[in-house]
C-alpha cells in the first residue's frame, strides 16, 4: 500500500515556507514558498539495492559532497528509510 508522502526533503528536512506576495501597490496576500523537490533513485552498494529519495536541490548537493553511503547511513539511523 502506497502512503502519501509529505512535501519535505528527506536529506535536509526542509519544508515549504510561508510569506506574502507583495503587489506594486504593496497589498499583501499569503503565499507558499515551495521547496524544489525531486524524486531521485540512487544505487546503494552497501545495501545492494536502489533507494528512491525525495530530495531538494540542496539535498542532491549534500549527497554529492558527503557521498550516498554516508547520507543513507544517517537516514537509516534516524528512521527516515528502512535498511
Amino acid at each position: 500500500m502506497m502512503t502519501a508522502m509529505s512535501k519535505h526533503c528527506q536529506v535536509t528536512g526542509s519544508r515549504a515556507g510561508v510569506g506574502n506576495s507583495v503587489s506594486h501597490s504593496h497589498r499583501k496576500t499569503r503565499r507558499r514558498f515551495n521547496v524544489n523537490l525531486q524524486r531521485k533513485t540512487y544505487w546503494i552498494p552497501s545495501l545492494g539495492r536502489r533507494v528512491t529519495l525525495t530530495v531538494s536541490a540542496r539535498g542532491i548537493k549534500t549527497i554529492d559532497r558527503r557521498g550516498i553511503d554516508s547520507v543513507i547511513a544517517e537516514l537509516i539511523q534516524i528512521g527516515e528509510i528502512r535498511p
